[in-house]
């Protein structure tokens, strides 16, 4: 058995932390966006690049530490008030975070780091520092008064000196980390006084190089808060001894010294109490490599199956529903829903990871395509399956540069046609019955709809008479091959674009809808399912083969008489419920499995109502149970029937087809469109 090497761990550990830091670098900016810039918001922002910069450099990595020094330092002019946050300066800021996300990553990824764009990026934020600095001198120069004592020992007063006791552990040294880049690192905070112990050195002969004899007590007058101190440590926290104290007895000796004579009455005054408030309990984190979870998850569902085939096996043993046997298994079923709920909670991720990396896209589109765009995003929060986040970023990027380059009008267009000049996607998710639904919509000229069916009809996808409705048209967009650009660019014009989101989105067991409304902007609709592991469902019958149902979509069960059906053509029906009509389809005859049905006396219908509004009958030969059941995917070798969205493993070993509800729908209600029959 061979032990991990503790470096690779603590490495991999360090770029974990980077991705935190990271994505609260984004929050810091999009909050200074939003005009939020207070000093804590700028805090933040520039602890996240120091302290990507602080575990850098105990890593060796001179090209993160070189851009992330150069861009802390126009943060910490920003942070001092010597330059002021512009919109020029903000775009830069963020542009410099996306640059510093691909430095990480591809130190991460062992790959060559594009130093030039760097520097690039570097000089133009250095660039702004120079202005505001080289205005400020003007200014101290021309107009200001000289300083008096007073005011020169006040702005000492404003710095704050600290006592830091630092003696390392041996372990401290096995990370990689050393003591000369931390002292550098807080060097850079001040004016730094360094004392070195060396009391404890033995005589050479009972020196062990193991032990560490040395330890340091070091000075700092610096302008930072004592946290900021702290965050250099961050690397080294339970590696060595430690001990930071705020020196105040030279400030309460200064103070009366300066204030000696003078009548300071009006400058005293009584000190507020300070209220009791309640102190947030302090969550505690454990980071899992994903595998391990995967692992639990691929055991859970084997759970389930092997729950379903006990309770199967037990019911066809006859045995009284009161009886201990029973009452056992009832509580061994809580109990497995309850492990799978908690490890689909564990697997759960927010979405705001991915929305982050959209607001990239779109600064990076907006600037290719020379538009003003403002990125708004709503429901970062949303927790999804951490495989779903993964596998919608691609189709996710597809639509954002879609919105940006198709969707929004150019700048002189929309100014002439009454806009604002700056166009908006929004990007939104939220749960709404079982699953998740994230929307991509944009405040630009829509879809016009006769160009798309010139292009169409131009490009052979669709008969020169064909009779569209305005949905049909706007399905077209999806169509392999279809393309509106009129040239071919880095973005768009090949014609690859929604045909692959449409794909995409429906291997992970979802549909994706559009709406537009001209000169008013497009909206794009994903349906998702929450996880891809686990599905609550009704297991029904049809020609004696099992089919599975999402029990989200099954509004209500019904019998079917002849009083209540209408039948418009041979192969269309309609079905009374209260006060409408629905269509109805006959399960078994549009799967292939049998002829369709000549009566529909005392047959069993299923009622599906989707999130938009769509509904259609089922009738199926008979409804077995409601059962938790595991997904299996369906890879490429099976065929993709419609309204087939994976399989599963029933309780007595059985193969079921789990059914798409909305495939089905959508072949029903589209009368060109029929279901395919399964192959034998």
């Amino acid at each position: 058995m061979t032990n991990s090497d503790p470096m690779a761990d603590i490495r991999t550990s360090f770029f974990v932390e980077c991705e935190e830091l990271l994505e609260a670098l984004q929050d810091g900016l999009q909050a200074l966006d939003g005009g939020n810039h207070d000093s804590e918001t700028i805090n933040v922002v520039f602890r996240a690049v120091h302290s990507i910069k602080g575990g850098a450099g105990a890593f060796g990595l001179s090209d993160l530490v070189e851009f992330s020094h150069g861009y802390e330092t126009v943060l910490d002019a920003v942070r001092a008030g010597r330059t002021t946050i512009t919109p020029g300066l903000l775009n830069l800021f963020f542009h410099a975070a996306d640059h510093l996300s691909d430095i990480v990553r591809a130190c991460r990824d062992d790959l060559v780091v594009a130093t030039d764009q760097g520097r690039a990026l570097i000089a133009d934020l250095r660039s702004y520092e120079t202005v505001a600095l080289d205005t400020k001198d003007d200014t101290d120069v021309t107009h200001s008064p000289p300083k008096s004592d007073l005011d020169i020992a006040a702005t000492t007063l404003s710095a704050t000196t600290y006592d830091i006791v630092f003696t390392p552990e041996p372990e401290l040294f096995d990370t990689g980390n050393d003591v000369p880049h931390i002292f550098n690192a807080l060097s850079e905070l001040g004016h730094l006084d360094v004392r070195c112990d060396t009391s404890r050195i033995p005589a050479l002969s009972q020196l062990v190089p193991e032990v560490v004899y040395l330890s340091w007590t070091l000075t700092l007058t610096t302008h930072v808060d004592q946290a900021e101190v702290e965050s250099l440590f961050e690397f080294v926290e339970g590696l060595c001894e430690l001990h930071i104290s705020k020196r105040s007895s030279d400030v309460a000796q200064t103070q009366r010294t300066l204030t000696d004579g003078l009548d300071t009455r009006a400058f005293t005054q009584a000190p507020c109490p300070k209220p009791d408030l309640p102190t947030a309990p302090v969550k505690a984190f454990v980071r899992v490599d994903i595998e391990r979870v995967e692992r639990l998850l691929n055991l859970v569902g084997e759970l389930v199956i092997n729950q379903a085939m006990l309770a199967q096996s037990l019911q066809h043993q006859g045995l009284s529903p009161h009886c201990d046997a029973m009452n056992g298994l009832e509580e061994f079923q809580r109990l497995t829903r309850d492990i799978q709920d908690s490890v689909m909670t564990i697997r759960a991720q927010p979405v705001k990871s991915l929305f982050q990396r959209m607001a990239r896209i779109v600064r990076e589109t907006s600037a290719a395509v020379s538009k003003d765009v403002r990125l708004i995003t709503e429901g970062d929060a949303t927790e999804v399956d951490k495989t779903v986040i993964e596998r919608l970023a691609d189709p996710l990027t597809h639509m954002i540069r879609n919105a940006v380059d198709h969707g929004l009008e150019a700048t002189a267009t929309r100014v002439a046609n009454g806009k604002l000049a700056q166009g908006q996607v929004r990007l939104s998710a939220a749960h709404r019955s079982g699953r998740v639904i994230i929307e991509v919509s944009d405040n630009g000229g829509g879809i016009d709809r006769k160009k798309v069916l010139a292009t169409a009809i131009s490009k052979g996808l669709v008969p020169d008479d064909a009779p569209l409705s305005d949905a049909e048209i706007d399905n077209l967009l999806f169509e392999p091959g279809f393309s509106t650009a009129e040239s071919v660019t880095d973005l768009s014009g090949r014609g690859v674009g929604m045909d692959v989101v449409r794909t995409s989105i429906q291997e992970l067991g979802g549909r994706i809808t559009v709406q537009a409304e001209q000169g008013h902007g497009t909206t794009f609709s994903i349906s998702l399912p929450l996880t891809l592991a686990v599905l609550d469902g009704m297991v029904v019958e049809v020609a004696g083969e099992a089919l599975v149902l999402p029990l989200n979509v099954i509004s209500e069960t019904f019998t079917l008489s002849g009083c209540i059906v209408e039948h418009l053509t041979p192969d269309t029906s309609l079905v009374r419920v209260r006060d409408g009509f629905v269509p109805l389809v006959d399960l078994g005859a549009a799967l292939g499995y049998r002829a369709s049905c000549q009566s529909y006396d005392d047959q069993i219908a299923l009622l599906l109502a989707l999130e938009d509004g769509a509904r259609v009958a089922l009738m199926v030969d008979e409804i077995q149970d409601q059962r938790q059941v595991v997904i299996k995917g369906l890879d490429d070798s099976f065929y993709r029937a419609p309204g087939i969205a994976a399989a599963t493993i029933l309780g007595d070993g059985q193969i079921a087809l789990i059914l798409d509800p909305a495939d089905i729908i959508a072949n029903t209600n589209n009368p060109k469109t029929s279901f395919q029959k399964l192959e034998a």
